[in-house]
């Protein structure tokens, strides 16, 4: 994480009246409520820099409704979310979500699109100059591996490479920050380690967030894990710091594993205390 004033990019500046910012991502007291009765989210003070951080947790713990509040998607309940200086969720959205990229668990498209096309219209909702737009949509589907792909319709895709389509359109803007929900899945051995190549290659200049079940994903991605369960923040510290929570006893098979293991099962021994 990197504390410290940043200077804001030229795309959108003008809209946003901060210029400094102590955090890209910073979660204060944060509540964010599913249906009538569900805490989603329940008191979660969080800050994020610069960097690539793993977000971790069960089925249920609340994962994406936080990665899609922090896109702007869903409004806070209580609390407060700002992002790049600039409260979340309050007034016109359009100038921040221009600095985000963001790939939610599933997303639509025309199946007759092109990929080119795709990621040209995603671009075109970003509001990104129309002259920067065809060299940023070529840069992006290169770096994801699909330029011989590039003029082929989105239906003629496997899921691996529609998922990869997905990341494409997240970074097209290069985002200050970057918000992705499982973005792994479908993906072969050999794709991730590209990935994994990519997103630390974006995290020297930009917030990224991963929600992720895969854990060694995290281990080798990540300079920095946030472990939640139940709408609560349970951990924050590096792969290693996570690892060493664990002990031979406890459940996985590599000790990052035993340590959101044991981190988890503490968690559920203070909730039934």
């Amino acid at each position: 994480m990197n504390k410290g004033d940043k200077s804001m990019r030229a795309l959108g500046a003008v809209d946003l009246a901060p210029d400094t910012y102590a955090w890209e991502i910073q979660a204060t007291g944060l509540k964010v409520l599913v249906g009538r009765k569900r805490m989603a989210v329940n008191g979660l003070d969080l800050t994020l820099g610069r960097g690539v951080h793993g977000l971790l947790g069960p089925n249920g713990a609340g994962k994406s409704t936080l990665i899609r509040t922090m896109a702007t998607v869903l409004r806070p309940t209580e609390g407060s979310l700002s992002l790049l200086g600039t409260p979340a969720g309050h007034g016109d959205q359009r100038a921040l979500r221009r600095r985000i990229g963001y790939l939610p668990q599933n997303f639509g498209y025309y199946k007759r699109f092109t990929v080119r096309e795709f990621v040209e219209y995603l671009a075109w909702l970003r509001e990104m100059p129309k002259r920067d737009i065809p060299g940023a949509v070529q840069r992006a589907i290169e770096r994801v591996g699909l330029a011989d792909r590039a003029d082929d319709q989105m239906k003629t895709l496997s899921g691996g490479m529609v998922r990869r389509v997905g990341i494409a359109q997240a970074i097209v803007n290069d985002p200050e920050v970057l918000l992705l929900d499982e973005p792994t899945v479908g993906l072969d051995p050999a794709q991730r380690v590209r990935f994994r190549e990519l997103m630390q290659q974006l995290g020297q200049d930009s917030c990224v967030l991963i929600s992720t079940h895969l854990v060694e994903d995290v281990a080798t991605a990540c300079s920095d894990v946030v472990l939640f369960d139940q709408g609560r923040l349970v951990f924050q510290g590096t792969p290693a710091e996570l690892a060493a929570a664990g002990t031979p006893e406890h459940v996985g098979d590599s000790p990052i594993e035993r340590g959101y293991t044991a981190l988890l099962n503490h968690q559920a021994d203070r909730a039934n205390w």
